[in-house]
């Protein structure tokens, strides 16, 4: 089988022929159909992160296939099955967390494509218990970016809180953004539209967006407060001036959803405004087993859209510089 992998961090993936694994206890093998490109990927090849991941490994953490083979302790019945493999591959069903339905705050986790083997492969080895079932409704073109950037912003959406009226920035229309356009709207918000890019507004607009803002070439905070301000803004964008941008924009009991992980980015907040307008600031992480189940059933009901371009393995390479230039309209998907 063919994989991609990062030999050493900031150097070009390889791409590798090695034999097909074989599942070893409570694991899966899945055959890969799709394996969304997030940045998290382009972050963790580079070593951007204060916890960098240990090289060689396989990136990928929007993987989507068939369970072709079963190790011990899993039931033969899911082979012929299809997953989908997301970020959080481990946890250890058993702390505070696990068990009040906060698994993605388990401090044992294992990470899919950071701290175990991600979904850069035709073939990938996951924990039986942790690859969530996709539904027949859904493609697995599709369902690759729902495994994260749809279930992240789902996820930010969700601790937000968003109520019907409320008005909700969204900083970053890009393949989390677009998404989280969507659920603010399932949620019953009104929707602000922030980036720098005049297509991915276009984008924006078209999918029912009801303002959008330039903010290359106009002030968005200004903007957003001549509406009356943000009862809710998700950062999403990796630039630490666009998480700014996003607390200013609040109205007095406003809400900042931190979701994007600017490399070295920090959050400088005036402690003043936040106390005497009673702002909130929230750290929303990915989404459970659970919320990516709903984010399915939304999409397989036709309640959302996924906009995305597909991609072989073996241009991985050209696929990062697309992203990190800017080119890419939303999201891209390696399909095997």
């Amino acid at each position: 089988m063919r994989k991609a992998v990062v030999t050493e961090l900031g150097a070009k993936l390889e791409i590798q022929e090695v034999p097909v694994p074989e599942p070893g206890d409570g694991q899966v093998r899945v055959r890969l159909e799709a394996s969304g490109i997030c940045h998290t990927d382009i972050h963790a090849a580079h070593g951007d992160w204060p916890v960098k991941p240990t090289p060689p490994f396989v990136p990928g953490h929007e993987g989507v296939g068939v369970v072709e083979a079963v190790g011990t302790g899993v039931d033969t019945a899911r082979i012929g099955t299809r997953v989908a493999i997301p970020w959080l591959g481990h946890a250890c069903g058993e702390c505070s967390y696990c068990v009040s339905g906060w698994e993605t705050l388990c401090e044992q986790q294992l990470n899919t494509g950071y701290s175990v083997d991600g979904c850069y492969a035709e073939h990938v080895l996951a924990d039986a218990r942790y690859v969530v079932p996709v539904p027949d409704g859904v493609s697995s073109v599709d369902a690759a970016p729902l495994t994260c950037a749809g279930v992240t912003t789902y996820k930010a959406v969700k601790v937000a809180g968003v109520r019907p009226t409320e008005r909700v920035a969204v900083f970053g229309i890009g393949g989390l953004g677009h998404l989280a356009l969507q659920y603010a709207r399932i949620a019953g918000g009104f929707t602000v539209a922030v980036d720098v890019e005049d297509t991915k507004l276009d984008l924006a607009r078209r999918l029912g967006a009801d303002h959008t803002v330039n903010a290359a070439t106009s002030d968005p905070v200004a903007e957003i407060q001549a509406l009356g301000g943000a009862d809710v803004a998700i950062a999403l964008a990796a630039s630490p001036r666009s998480f700014e941008q996003a607390f200013a924009s609040l109205r007095r009991g406003g809400r900042l959803v931190c979701v994007g992980l600017p490399a070295d980015g920090r959050l400088d907040l005036p402690v003043f405004d936040v106390v005497l307008k009673g702002v909130s600031v929230i750290g929303s992480i990915v989404g459970t087993r659970a919320d990516l189940a709903e984010v399915f059933t939304l999409h397989a009901t036709g309640r959302t859209e996924v906009v995305a371009e597909t991609r072989k393995l073996e241009t991985i390479n050209e696929s990062f510089a697309e992203v990190l230039a800017g080119r890419v309209p939303a999201r891209l998907v390696i399909e095997f």
